[in-house]
């Protein structure tokens, strides 16, 4: 079996054409291991021309390239990730935009440690002010938060390591862990993760690691009623459930990732939730 393939101009038009028509990954991969490929070279073979195709795709539509995000899950995966201490399962998988729910990514005692460790450091939670830099109030946003340093105790460390191994991303990638309360009513209104690089305000911020590229919701309590993460541009919902996690990814700051999210309204009880994002590099 061959462990380099060579992708011809022919090859290039081949897969492309196939994708064009709505064949799954399984579809355009067999037909090159039949013809001796290792199925790890016609996975790498097609993502590197559906790459080169977005790049050229962005720069002729005036987009933002898009880069390399973690992708913890592929088409038709593992229904089980060992990530590092624990296995953690897949509940689902949604391609575009790309969200992973995952179950048992926390033990409880780790969601009931988190919860009462943040417990008392809580402040009404703000979001970075585009235009100036700071970090302000907003009225989409009225949760009460708190941030961890990363590595902060024991198990922050311990978590962080968990994700890191699971997201195949640089530990030192990803941001403190912050940890937020939703009383009832309380929600954070659809938004996007990444940070406009055309806003004055994030040039700071990027200095700092970069973009953002993926964020991991992780859910400390299971809330009565209410509490879902939403991704509107998918018609797509995650319960919050304890010990469970939502993941997505975005690969440029641009609504073309339809990473548009929300947490919606708790209508029962409260919701906490740890948060963590991941960076293009490393992050200080």
């Amino acid at each position: 079996m061959s462990t380099t393939q060579q992708i011809t101009a022919e090859l290039d038009g081949w897969i492309l054409e196939q994708v064009r028509a709505g064949q799954p990954p399984e579809a355009v991969i067999a037909p090159l291991v039949e013809q001796g490929w290792r199925e790890q070279v016609a996975i790498d073979a097609v993502e590197t021309v559906m790459r080169r195709h977005l790049e050229r795709h962005a720069r002729d539509s005036g987009l933002p390239v898009p880069v390399r995000v973690p992708a913890p899950v592929g088409w038709n995966g593992a229904s089980a990730i060992r990530a590092g201490d624990r296995d953690v399962h897949v509940l689902a998988h949604l391609v575009h935009p790309q969200v992973v729910v995952l179950g048992g990514l926390l033990a409880d005692d780790e969601c009931d440690a988190l919860v009462e460790l943040a417990r008392t450091r809580l402040s009404r939670s703000a979001t970075l002010n585009l235009e100036t830099g700071s970090d302000d109030v907003h009225g989409d946003r009225t949760s009460q938060g708190m941030f961890f340093r990363r590595g902060e105790n024991a198990l922050c460390a311990r978590i962080e390591a968990r994700i890191a191994a699971l997201t195949e991303w640089p530990l030192e990638n990803g941001e403190g862990l912050q940890v937020l309360r939703y009383g009832i009513g309380a929600e954070y209104k659809p938004h996007y993760d990444y940070f406009d690089p055309d806003k004055p305000g994030t040039a700071r911020t990027l200095e700092r690691g970069g973009q953002r590229v993926a964020s991991l919701v992780m859910y400390l309590n299971t809330p009565p009623r209410g509490g879902a993460t939403t991704f509107p541009d998918a018609h797509f919902e995650v319960a919050a459930v304890k010990g469970n996690a939502v993941f997505f990814s975005y690969d440029r700051p641009h609504p073309i990732t339809r990473s548009l999210h929300g947490g919606a309204p708790v209508l029962q009880g409260e919701k906490w939730v740890a948060t963590k994002w991941l960076r293009e590099r490393q992050h200080d």
